[in-house]
This record gives structure tokens, sequence and C-alpha cells, in this order.
């Protein structure tokens, strides 16, 4: 039998091809121009992270949001034309499946619970170390919630001074006992493979009491949940570990 010629080598070869890295898309909005900068180039020195737009203002973040629907975006708070706060409103308007990221350099009580409640996944502070901000990128992306230690604990101290409030409706919604544990260990900052090891249980079975959760209290993502469950007095979130 005669070799191949040199055009068929490349299609008979037996060796698979390579497999294409899916990339995450971000878009950045900052009014900085050297943070933006550093940011991009920062985050494009990740082999699955791709930026796809960058923002000088709120108003074209949500422009680029809609244009772009991006799979992350990175919110600076204060911004001009439009603030972050309403910025993250639109851009979850324009592009319900972006996760998003506010970013600042301040943890201020009147940023940490609006950027949430706008529909922020994570808070993060400008001082935060590389590795973190690339991890919270790929963290949202997947639907977890991170937040800077700081403000993670002034928002669960703000939201148990409401504890205890009625809601609406004048009823407040029910959650079996285990549901609550899972809650007050994501409201203490635990990642779901952290909860399932404190409880002694799989990652997939904390999974599934997430989605039970949230259809339990009409919410979208874990960390309205916790907002929810802390302003209802569903539970409660003291020092232990």
């Amino acid at each position: 039998m005669m070799p191949p010629s040199p055009e068929l080598r490349g299609v008979l070869r037996t060796e698979p091809p390579a497999k294409a890295i899916s990339r995450i898309t971000v878009l950045i909005a900052d009014d900085h121009p050297t943070f933006r900068e550093g940011l991009k180039h920062l985050l494009e020195s990740e082999d699955d992270l791709k930026v796809v737009g960058i923002a000088s203002d709120g108003e074209q973040a949500v422009s680029l949001a809609r244009e772009l629907t991006p799979d992350v975006a990175v919110v600076d708070i204060a911004m001009p034309r439009l603030n972050g706060i309403e910025a993250i409103k639109r851009i979850k308007m324009a592009s319900p499946g972006t996760a998003i990221v506010a970013l600042s350099a301040y943890d201020y009580d009147s940023y940490v619970l609006p950027a949430i409640e706008a529909g922020a996944l994570g808070y993060l502070l400008k001082t935060t170390g590389v590795s973190a901000l690339v991890g919270t990128v790929r963290a949202v992306h997947g639907g977890q919630a991170v937040f800077d230690p700081t403000a993670h604990s002034r928002l669960v101290a703000r939201l148990q001074r409401t504890t205890g409030k009625a809601s609406l409706s004048g009823m407040r919604p029910q959650l079996r006992q285990r549901e609550m544990e899972v809650l007050e260990l994501a409201a203490r900052g635990l990642t779901n493979r952290a909860i399932a090891g404190k409880l002694i249980i799989s990652e997939r079975t904390i999974q599934t009491h997430f989605r039970n959760i949230l259809r339990r209290l009409q919410v979208s993502t874990r960390t309205e949940a916790v907002a929810k469950a802390l302003r209802e007095g569903l539970i409660t979130v003291d020092d232990k570990t």
C-alpha cells in the first residue's frame, strides 16, 4: 500500500484536534482609565477570560451590556452620568443572563446592600488581590455569590437589624430545617463545597436545597435568598463557624 500523499496526511492524522477553550466574556465599567486598562490586562492574561467591552460611565455600560450580552460585568459603584447602582439595575434588565460584580473603593452600608438588591452577585473592594478578582469573575459566572469579607459582614449586620419585620404579604415564607441550616451557612460566606462539608452531605444535595429555597422564597439568586431570610427572621447569623 502506498503512503498517503502530503495533502492527505493532515486529513488522515489519528490524533484528535485540540479542544477549544470556552471563554467567559467580560464587560468592564469604570471611570478611571488607568484602572480600566489594568483590569483589562489582568483579565485577558487568563486563557478562559475575554474582555469584550469597556465602558467609562454608567450609561455606556448599560448600552454595551445590551449590545454584547456579556457573561459577567464588573461595574464600579461611583461613575458619572449613571451611578453604578442604577447601572446594575438596568444591565440586569437589558441582559438578565449577565452576572454582575460590583467594584468599589468603599464598603459603605449605603453601597453594599443597594448593589446586591440591584442585582449584583458579588461585591469586591478595589484593593482585592489579583487571584481573588479573577476567581470572583469565574465564581459569579458559575452562579456563586462572592463578597469582600468586610462588605459581607456589613451586609449581614445591616440585614439582621431589620430581622423580624413582617413581609409585605403579612405571611412569612416557610423553609424546612435543613434549608435554614444551609442558608445560615451561606449567610456566613461559606461556599457550596464548604457547606456540604459542614453538613456532611454532597454538593449536589446542597444545589438541590438551594433550588428549593429559591422557589420557596420566590427569589432568583442565592444572595437574594439570604437577604430575604434575614429580613424575615427565618435565619440568624452569629459568630459560630
